[in-house]
């Protein structure tokens, strides 16, 4: 599966952003799901994740309450909405597939097969 992540931009903190993971194939729906992000000289971790059909959904600590991950399996698409930004939420995001991660979820990179090629997030202050 090909993944391509858009709707990253320059915002000030406390706005919001919907990001957005384009999907090629035909078997997105068999696949977990998750975003990522990289801020500079700091490794790549985990943001949020879901199974196959969003029905199952973890998040890292930091972002819990602000933001949300879903999927349109019909779209072949995959979102994180991110509302009340903060500064340290900075970086580039990633999005992911992972075949094992169909039915539980997967928080780790290498646990991921696929990657999007990532979309920048500024927070201003």
């Amino acid at each position: 599966v090909q993944l391509q992540a858009s709707g990253g931009g320059l915002v000030q903190a406390g706005d919001s952003l919907r990001l957005s993971c384009a999907a090629s194939g035909r078997t997105f729906s068999s696949y977990g799901m998750g975003w990522f992000r990289q801020a500079p000289g700091k490794e790549r971790e985990f943001v949020a994740v879901c199974t196959w059909s969003g029905g199952i959904t973890s998040y890292t600590d930091s972002v819990k309450g602000r933001f949300t991950i879903s999927r349109d399996n019909a779209k072949n698409t995959l979102y994180l909405q991110m509302n009340s930004l903060k500064p340290e939420d900075t970086a580039v995001y990633f999005c992911a597939a992972t075949k094992s991660g169909r039915y539980t979820l997967k928080a780790r990179v290498n646990e991921y097969d696929y990657w999007g090629q990532g979309t920048l997030v500024t927070v201003s202050s």
